[in-house]
């Protein structure tokens, strides 16, 4: 038959997209080749796998078909040349991962070096944006996946979680509240206090959890983003409540965090990824290589996970 795997994506991209702009941009092809590369695989075929309108784009019963048998041919082909060691180093493709400034440090370092040792020639674009943006990359298929701490009410995403983190209070270490074992929410109204704005998606986990608290602390100075925040702890100008995950690793001469309690918050990260779109085998990898890595880590246990919170959708 006349045409290649290069039609073979270019079909795949349509029907997972429902768009021919949108796989255009993703395969990054002008509409007219696109189109071409659709009109030279229903010629082919003899079928037509779409019915197109100024308007909108859909499968025909036999394109849905098709699409399924597609997908598995060219998953399996690149499964195959990334399990051949000599092979995968010359695989090239793009991998886009959405995620959230605060769990970047975390989760991707490690990972990331092991992938690029595996696939020199896969490029992985990160996107770190604040919560309700990462959810919306993934939702639009911007992005193949996400690192997030909202998306269990989603009905297009699936959640994977990982980590399960509190808050703590972020200080100086010549801070009074740096010799304590824990501090209450209470305590924190004794000091100069910082905290990010009702756009931010950790501000809504905290009002929510704190709002029947009698004596929450009250803030001087708001900003958009919890690293600014802990840049503005770090320069000595306050004290903040941030996730543990937003604090420098090991020993920093100018920072420390202490367990905020009575009540304790907490928030739980993981991966999110379109519901009903598959991942490409580069995608499919890297997200599997960061789920066993972090989970070993951090492990979360099928209870948790069965009962891991669901926070509103917003912004961080």
């Amino acid at each position: 038959m006349n045409f290649n795997l290069a039609d073979l994506r270019a079909f795949v991209a349509v029907a997972e997209l429902s768009s021919f702009r949108a796989a255009a941009g993703e395969l990054h092809l002008s509409q007219p080749a696109l189109s071409r590369r659709i009109e030279k695989l229903e010629d082919a075929l003899g079928v037509r796998l779409f019915d197109r309108t100024t308007r909108s784009v859909e499968m025909t019963a036999v394109g849905r078909e098709f699409s399924r048998k597609a997908r598995e041919l060219l998953n399996g082909l690149e499964e195959s040349l990334l399990g051949i060691r000599d092979v995968a180093m010359r695989v090239t493709g793009e991998v886009t991962v959405a995620c959230v400034p605060s769990a970047v440090r975390y989760f991707l370092p490690a990972v990331l070096r092991e992938y690029h040792a595996r696939y020199p020639r896969i490029v992985v674009r990160l996107i770190d944006e604040g919560a309700n943006d990462v959810l919306n990359l993934v939702v639009r298929n911007e992005a193949d996946f996400g690192l997030n701490y909202i998306g269990t009410q989603e009905p297009d995403v699936d959640f994977e979680p990982v980590l399960k983190e509190p808050f703590v209070v972020a200080c100086p270490p010549d801070h009074p509240l740096a010799r304590k074992r824990k501090v209450t929410w209470a305590e924190l109204g004794e000091y100069d206090y910082m905290t990010v704005g009702k756009a931010s998606g950790n501000r809504m986990l905290l009002d929510l959890a704190l709002g029947n608290v009698p004596t929450r602390p009250q803030w001087y100075c708001e900003v958009r983003h919890v690293t600014t925040l802990v840049g503005l702890v770090e320069a000595g100008l306050g004290i903040a409540a941030v996730p543990r995950l937003a604090m420098p690793p090991g020993k920093h001469p100018a920072l420390t965090s202490v367990p905020l309690v009575d009540p304790v918050v907490e928030r739980t990260v993981g991966l999110i990824r379109k519901r009903g779109r598959s991942l490409t085998p580069a995608a499919q990898q890297l997200y599997d290589m960061l789920l066993s890595a972090n989970a070993a880590l951090a492990p979360v246990s099928q209870a948790k996970r069965r009962k891991s919170a669901r926070p509103a959708r917003v912004a961080s």
